[in-house]
C-alpha cells in the first residue's frame, strides 16, 4: 500500500465518518439536500484554485463562507426558508463555476481526486473531521430542540440564530472537505445517503447517528479500496459503496 494511497485512505475515513454525523443531523432538520446545494456554491472558489495552483478545498471553504454569510443574512432580513435562499445562491454559483473552472480540470472539481491527497492534506483532514465531531456534539442536542420549538429553545437560553450560523458553518467546513475526495457534483451524498441508511436501521437516536458516522466511513474505506483495486474514479466509487449500503438497510428494514 502506498504511502499516497494510505493518506487518501485516511482522509476518507476521517471526513466520511464526520460527513455521516453531521448528515444524521440534517436529515432530521429536513435540510438534507443543503448539502448537495453548497457543494455546487463551492465550485466557483474550486475553479479560482485550480487556477492559481492551490488546494482546492481551500478555494471552495472561502466560497462557502461567502454563501453561508450571505444565506445566514437574507434568512435573517427576509421570511424565506433556508432552503429556498440556498437554491438561489446555489444556481448562481454554478454558473459562475462553469464559467471559470479550467475545462482541463471540469472533471477533477466536479467528481474528486483522492489520489493527489498528500500527508499535509490528511493531517489538516483528520484534524478538522475531528473539531467537527466536538461541535456537531455540542449543538445537536441544541438544534434539535430548536427543530421542535424555536420559542422553547429560546425559554432554554439557546441562541438560535447563533446556533443557525454555527450549524451553516460546520456544513461548509464540511462540504469544503468532502469535495476534495468526491467533487462538489457528489458531495451531497457524503452526507445523505450514510444517514438514511442508519435512519432505515436504527432505533434510537444514539443508534442513529452512530449509524450515521459507521456507514460514512465503512463508505469510504470500500470505495476506496475498491478505487485502489479497480482504478475506477473514487467519488463516484465511494457514492456507489454507500448506496449499495443503503440499498441493504431497505431489504433489513423489512
Amino acid at each position: 500500500m502506498t504511502d499516497q494511497f494510505l493518506f487518501s485512505l485516511i482522509s476518507g475515513i476521517f471526513i466520511g465518518g464526520a460527513a455521516g454525523y453531521l448528515g444524521s443531523l440534517m436529515l432530521t432538520k429536513r435540510m438534507a439536500l443543503v448539502g448537495d446545494a453548497l457543494g455546487h456554491v463551492a465550485l466557483p472558489g474550486m475553479g479560482l484554485a485550480l487556477l492559481l495552483g492551490l488546494d482546492v478545498s481551500l478555494g471552495a471553504f472561502v466560497f462557502l463562507l461567502l454563501g453561508i454569510f450571505l444565506i445566514w443574512l437574507l434568512e435573517i432580513k427576509t421570511s424565506l426558508p433556508t432552503e429556498a435562499l440556498v437554491g438561489v445562491i446555489f444556481v448562481a454559483s454554478l454558473a459562475v463555476g462553469f464559467l471559470i473552472v479550467p475545462e482541463l480540470e471540469l472533471l477533477e472539481a466536479l467528481f474528486g481526486d483522492i489520489s493527489k491527497v498528500s500527508f499535509g492534506t490528511a493531517a489538516v483532514s483528520a484534524v478538522l473531521s475531528v473539531a467537527i465531531f466536538l461541535v456537531i456534539g455540542r449543538i445537536y442536542p441544541k438544534m434539535i430542540l430548536a427543530g421542535i420549538s424555536s420559542d422553547l429553545a429560546k425559554s432554554e437560553g439557546i441562541n438560535v440564530k447563533r446556533q443557525n450560523f454555527v450549524y451553516l458553518l460546520l456544513i461548509a467546513l464540511m462540504v469544503a472537505l468532502g469535495v476534495k475526495i468526491v467533487g462538489s457534483l457528489l458531495v451531497g451524498a457524503l452526507v445523505i445517503i450514510p444517514a438514511a441508511t442508519a435512519r432505515n436501521l436504527s432505533k434510537t437516536l444514539k443508534g442513529y447517528y452512530m449509524g450515521s458516522i459507521i456507514f460514512g466511513v465503512l463508505s469510504c474505506l470500500f470505495g476506496s479500496l475498491l478505487f485502489k483495486f479497480t482504478g475506477l474514479p473514487a467519488g463516484p466509487v465511494i457514492i456507489l459503496t454507500s448506496t449499495f449500503f443503503f440499498l441493504v438497510s431497505l431489504i433489513l428494514k423489512r
